[in-house]
């Protein structure tokens, strides 16, 4: 497997979603989910004040965009420029530019570099830094995506589950 980027691609509005939708479809279909990895359309929650009731909505964040963390060849710009919705990659005339390690840390997107990590549901960790620090825990859940664990943590006496980074924990 060669080295994958994130890329973005500009989408007709509100096709967002769809675009996504279609492109998983056709990585399923061509058999590409070793060249395209993820397809991304990045929300964040808002508090919106309708009729002076607060509700929080789902908003996403690049309006007419959606960020591809895949392989870039022939066969993948093909399958992305042509998907219906897309526009295009961003990036000067047809070269799509990837995103650099800085655009993506500043949308919250780790960079792939995936940390495998040495630990099982139950298993007994300490919590190495950040909020938590010196905490211990059992491990209730691993997610390995999004490269968290989640433990529960005594609040206000109550058991509160907490999500912390893998870079953040050590197994006891």
């Amino acid at each position: 497997m060669s080295e994958t980027n994130w890329y973005v691609v500009h989408t007709y509005s509100g096709y967002e979603n769809k675009v996504k939708a279609n492109i998983e479809k056709t990585i399923e279909n061509r058999k590409l989910q070793d060249q395209i990895l993820e397809v991304s359309v990045p929300m964040q929650d808002v508090i919106e004040v309708k009729n002076g009731v607060k509700k929080q909505v789902q908003k996403k964040m690049f309006p007419g965009y959606v960020l591809l963390n895949m392989e870039m060849n022939d066969d993948t710009w093909y399958v992305v420029r042509n998907t219906r919705g897309v526009t295009g990659f961003v990036g000067p005339g047809s070269k799509p530019v990837p995103l650099t390690d800085a655009e993506m840390q500043s949308m919250g997107i780790k960079n792939s570099e995936e940390i495998m990590i040495d630990l099982e549901l139950g298993d007994v960790i300490e919590v190495t830094s950040g909020v938590w620090e010196g905490t211990t825990g059992i491990i209730k859940s691993i997610n390995s995506h999004k490269q968290i664990v989640t433990i529960n943590v005594d609040m206000f006496g109550r058991e509160t589950p907490v999500e912390i980074s893998f870079t953040e924990i050590k197994k006891m």
